[in-house]
């Protein structure tokens, strides 16, 4: 129980027990200190409660306010005092080195540092010198004031603190002295955060940049980092710098709805992917008279608005770099959505017929079902062309391909690569990607899907995420080889989604959506939202708030495609300098421009070579003479 005349805290300021009643105490306490201008201390009373205050000495302050202006003054000198001072010191050596020591009450601190008993117009004084020491810190248990030791690495730590706030000026100089010279200190790592944040897009400005008298671009930023060695060549900033995240979405999907009344389809259907896709969400079949088009279906779990199509949406699609994949939604939904990890697959399915006489889409049926899928590399699926099972498909594909060449599409064809880094060792490797038939054949079987959803969509009315692109202005004349490939890819113009149905030239179709990887494309997601909503009778997003949803995963979609076409450029970079021996053959594929173009197949990479003189086609063996990561720009030479 607080006695009368106690000498007591209250918001950190010392005060002085003048009665109590019931559970009120009244307090006579310092609202203001005296300060250096001559203003006086101010005293008032007021009624609290015991939980406001904490006792620091049980009894002794008789005189009132008096007295608390006389522990005030015995405070300033004792803060000062040498001696207090040392006794605090070895204090703390004797309690570091009694192994057992932990918390000490105040009191019993205030007599082993003052050798001598504690006193009430001391004990304001003493506990203000020990608060601000270095060696203690406080803690109040149950109402009681205890102290506790701190270690000689705590204390070093602070001192370090507070030497580094008294002359932050003047270390602030040293440090931008010492960037300008390329010679920081390992601990000025510490101090270049905003240059980080700078390079990664996360800031719009650097104070750091700025008073170092440097260029505050990202190239800039992202050059001296790799110079004062805090970043390495590995580094890639491209996602971040794009507002994008390189870890995959974290909101776990529900499995999939057991009770939902699905169609079995009989047989068996085929994913077809590269070796070393883990997320399949297309299976494809033919069963003699309908091509079918089974898709994942995570559109039964994730509703128009809800959490996860919000972060799809934010996403736009999965991100792939080098380094992995950063999906759109939740690695774990694999399990329960990929095609063909389980012995029976969810899908949405595209029941399509094709008319024999011209093969357009005569019909599409889109069906909630099950299905049994065998998966295939590209590579397996080859050899197995000729069988019963994939024969049919191949043939569609060949077939669908002359269509729309009829109707004008344009196929290119241009080399790629394909980039992965070892996650330990950073090494990069490029690999040709090769060009597989049966990659034609699920090419065309989705462009189908996509062709059949689209004109599934416009005659039930359903609102839909449709993509066009107009006609490309294509010249009579095109040059052979590579070259022209080049040409035709720069008459091609820039494709759009929206809500009103338009044809999509480059692939000769005249109405086309995309709806075969909704695990991987928000567009895609969205449009089996609307397709699900559709056949369960439910109500359907509306034109304007489509458009609107579908332009926001446009975008964010359009983010990823920068990143990862930054990402590849960055790793190949990488790759030239780990390999400092490198040299390939380069194609020339553009004169058009102030200087030629050429193509390097092996990287996938076009690069400008200004003093040499060549035909279109021509080929050139060529080394890199300079790489620069900052500004992934390269320099390259004949050979």
């Amino acid at each position: 129980m607080i006695q009368k005349n106690a000498i007591v805290i209250y918001k950190n300021q010392p005060a002085i027990v003048l009665d109590f009643e019931g559970e009120k105490f009244t307090i006579s306490w310092c609202v203001s200190r005296a300060t250096s201008t001559g203003k006086k201390a101010t005293f008032a009373e007021q009624k609290v409660r015991e939980k406001d205050i904490t006792v620091l000495f049980s009894s002794g302050a008789n005189e009132g306010v008096s007295f608390l202006e006389k522990i005030l003054s015995r405070a300033d000198a004792l803060c000062v005092d040498e001696k207090l001072r040392a006794g605090i010191k070895e204090a703390h050596e004797l309690l570091l080195s009694d192994e057992e020591a932990d918390l000490i009450p105040f009191l019993e601190l205030f007599e082993l540092v003052c050798s001598e008993k504690p006193n009430p117009l001391d004990c304001w004084g003493v506990y203000s010198a020990l608060s601000l020491s270095h060696e203690f810190f406080s803690h109040i248990l149950n109402g009681a004031i205890f102290f506790k030791a701190r270690t000689f690495e705590e204390i070093e730590a602070i001192e370090k603190k507070e030497f580094e706030k008294a002359h932050a000026d003047e270390l602030r100089a040293a440090f931008i002295s010492r960037l300008k010279k390329n010679a920081l200190l390992p601990e000025d790592s510490a101090l270049m955060g905003d240059v980080e944040a700078f390079a990664l897009g996360k800031t719009d400005k650097s104070r750091t940049l700025r008073e170092a008298g440097f260029q505050e671009t990202v190239e800039k930023a992202h050059k001296i980092l790799l110079e004062t060695g805090l970043w390495t060549i590995t580094r890639n900033p491209y996602p971040l710098r794009w507002g994008l995240s390189a870890k995959s979405a974290s909101e776990s999907l529900p499995s999939p709805p057991k009770d939902e009344e699905r169609v079995v389809i009989p047989g068996v259907s085929y994913a077809i992917d590269n070796a070393w896709s883990n997320d399949p969400d297309d299976a494809i079949s033919f069963d003699g008279e309908y091509l079918w088009v089974h898709v994942a279906d995570p559109a039964s779990v994730v509703f128009p608005d809800s959490t996860i199509d919000k972060i799809a949406r934010a996403r736009g699609s999965t991100l792939y770099i080098p380094e992995g994949a950063s999906m759109m939604l939740s690695p774990d939904c694999l399990e329960h959505y990929a095609l063909g990890l389980t012995e029976e697959s969810f899908a949405l399915s595209f029941k399509i017929k094709i008319n024999k006489d011209d093969f357009s889409v005569e019909s599409c049926e889109v069906l909630r079902s099950i299905v049994k899928v065998k998966r295939y590399t590209y590579e397996q699926a080859d050899t197995l062309c000729d069988t019963p099972q994939l024969a049919p498909l191949f043939e569609i594909a060949e077939k669908n391909i002359e269509r729309r060449k009829k109707s004008g599409s344009v196929e290119i064809s241009i080399p790629e690569v394909h980039i992965f880094v070892d996650s330990e060792s950073k090494k990069v490797s490029i690999e040709p990607v090769p060009h597989p038939k049966s990659a034609d054949v699920v090419r065309e079987a989705m462009l189908l899907a996509g062709e059949g959803a689209a004109h599934f969509a416009l005659s039930n009315r359903i609102p839909f995420p449709f993509v066009s692109q107009d006609v490309p202005a294509i010249p009579q004349e095109i040059p052979s080889g590579l070259a022209g490939q080049f040409r035709l890819r720069r008459c091609m113009r820039k494709r759009s989604v929206g809500v009103t149905p338009a044809m999509h030239a480059g692939l000769g179709l005249s109405l086309y959506a995309q709806v075969t990887s909704p695990l991987r494309r928000y567009g895609d997601l969205i449009a089996h939202e609307q397709l699900r909503s559709f056949l369960k009778k439910e109500k359907l997003i509306d034109k304007d708030e489509l458009l609107l949803r579908v332009s926001a995963g446009e975008e964010a979609s359009q983010a990823a495609k920068k990143a990862e076409r930054n990402s590849r450029l960055h790793w190949t970079l990488v790759y030239l300098l780990q390999n400092p021996d490198w040299t390939g053959e380069a194609i020339c594929v553009d004169k058009s421009r102030d200087f030629p173009i050429f193509f390097i197949p092996s990287l996938g990479m076009e690069i400008a070579l200004p003093e040499n003189s060549c035909e279109l086609n021509e080929r050139v063996r060529v080394k890199p003479s300079k790489i620069d990561i900052p500004t992934l720009s390269s320099v390259f030479s004949t050979m």
